[in-house]
């Protein structure tokens, strides 16, 4: 079993060497917006698992997901070639290639923030001119003099006074 720092440093080299592959050395045009953000290499350097993500070539055209996923699933034997001659590991491990779908989270989670930003700005907005529905002070004593004095118990406030009288609860130590 190795360890975990040999784990991320073999993924990091993979990861580098697969990026360098698919823009210099692999000609598939499905590949043209293809970068690889993230690689993971279990414990045992067997398996590697690449993120990658697909960018548009213009700012109105749609990323080519599924041409990508075709075209790496295709190049899959070549680039684990490279990777074997590029590390110098007894085992190259399998690569897998995985969608990476936190830029769309990100993207996403902005666009909810930014959707926020402005139903706040209209709850600012329409509030400055808001007047309080009701009494200006509602908690106003009316009637009488007004004191700070609150009703002591046994003195008409609705609490009975305590009666120090034998109420049953005896010290039970003799029993």
């Amino acid at each position: 079993m190795a360890d975990p720092a040999r784990a991320k440093r073999l993924a990091k080299r993979i990861s580098t060497v697969v990026a360098s592959a698919i823009e210099y050395e692999i000609k598939d045009p499905r590949l043209a917006g293809v970068t690889i953000t993230d690689a993971k290499v279990t414990n045992d350097l067997h398996d590697a698992t690449l993120y990658y993500t697909v960018l548009g070539r213009t700012l109105d055209d749609e990323p080519d997901y599924v041409g990508a996923a075709a075209a790496l699933e295709k190049a899959k034997g070549v680039l684990r070639t490279k990777v074997g001659a590029a590390t110098g590991v007894r085992f190259t491990p399998t690569l897998a290639f995985q969608r990476d779908t936190v830029p769309d989270a990100a993207h996403r989670m902005e666009e909810l923030l930014a959707r926020a930003r402005a139903a706040d700005a209209d709850v600012a907005r329409i509030r400055q001119g808001a007047t309080p529905a009701g009494e200006a002070d509602p908690y106003r004593v009316t009637g009488g003099e007004e004191s700070d004095e609150r009703p002591r118990a046994g003195s008409d406030g609705g609490f009975d006074d305590f009666d120090s009288e034998d109420t049953g609860d005896r010290d039970r130590s003799d029993d």
